[in-house]
């Protein structure tokens, strides 16, 4: 169960590091690649983004990342290979993060079956409100995996203790208005926010948007159980190369 590897993995750290992967991007041989070195720079768990042509919660880094694989030709069946493939290998919980479209044409109730048997941990669906999720619920728990509902800077207290109780494995706390990959302040308003989210729900916080350095993980340390990086480790892959990732994230602690 993720929330009780979350809590036990807490004991022995102070925050928890999450990465994100567009996966196919530049190509699955590299995702796989990608995947090894996070987890080898100790990474506690990972979200593998299913590459959707209107990825509408992400910036212009994951928007690209997200268009070069379907230009590639990534499918969800890719997908799915590698998630099999990443979570047979490595001993830490593999969730995916996709929109609402892909679990649709793909078969909602089959979608969570073939998700359990490859051994993945939930999923992130950030355009699925619970109000029209009865199918993606049902199919979610039926299959033992972790629905995983979002919060933001501008949900309120009564709406997030209503999230919290259709959510599993932790809350998804989004640092900030806006997309993916921009600028976060990391001041007394965040923490405010953190403190609102902390008394809404009894799960795990994951705080993502804007986390790119070692100062910024270290800030969220007390204030959030897990931290999350994606768009930094696209823009260096693009950058430096993939060697350059595996550095970065170990630098993060």
């Amino acid at each position: 169960m993720l929330e009780t590897y979350l809590r036990d993995r807490r004991k022995q750290k102070d925050i928890l590091l999450m990465t994100h992967i567009v996966l196919g991007y530049p190509s699955f041989e590299d995702s796989l690649r990608m995947v090894t070195a996070m987890v080898e720079a100790g990474v506690d768990l990972m979200e593998l983004q299913i590459p959707f042509s209107e990825p509408i919660a992400d910036g212009p880094v994951i928007l690209a990342a997200n268009q070069k694989a379907l230009e590639n030709g990534a499918t969800v069946a890719d997908c799915m290979t590698l998630a099999k493939t990443v979570s047979e290998r490595f001993d830490i919980p593999f969730l995916f993060m996709t929109y609402y479209n892909i679990l649709y044409r793909y078969g909602v109730s089959r979608f969570a079956e073939d998700m359990a048997r490859r051994g993945m941990q939930g999923a992130i669906v950030p355009d699925l409100p619970p109000e029209e999720a009865g199918d993606y619920l049902d199919a979610m728990n039926g299959q033992n995996l972790s629905p995983i509902f979002i919060y933001s800077p501008t949900t309120p207290p009564e709406r997030m203790k209503y999230l919290a109780g259709f959510g599993k494995g932790f809350i998804y706390c989004v640092a900030r208005k806006g997309v993916t990959g921009a600028e976060t302040r990391f001041s007394s308003d965040l923490e405010d926010y953190l403190t609102r989210c902390r008394e809404a729900t009894t799960l795990p916080l994951a705080v993502g948007f804007g986390v790119k350095s070692k100062t910024d993980v270290d800030f969220l340390k007390g204030k959030a159980d897990i931290a999350v990086v994606g768009s930094q480790t696209i823009r260096l892959m693009d950058e430096k190369g993939g060697e350059a990732v595996e550095g970065f994230i170990r630098g993060l602690r």
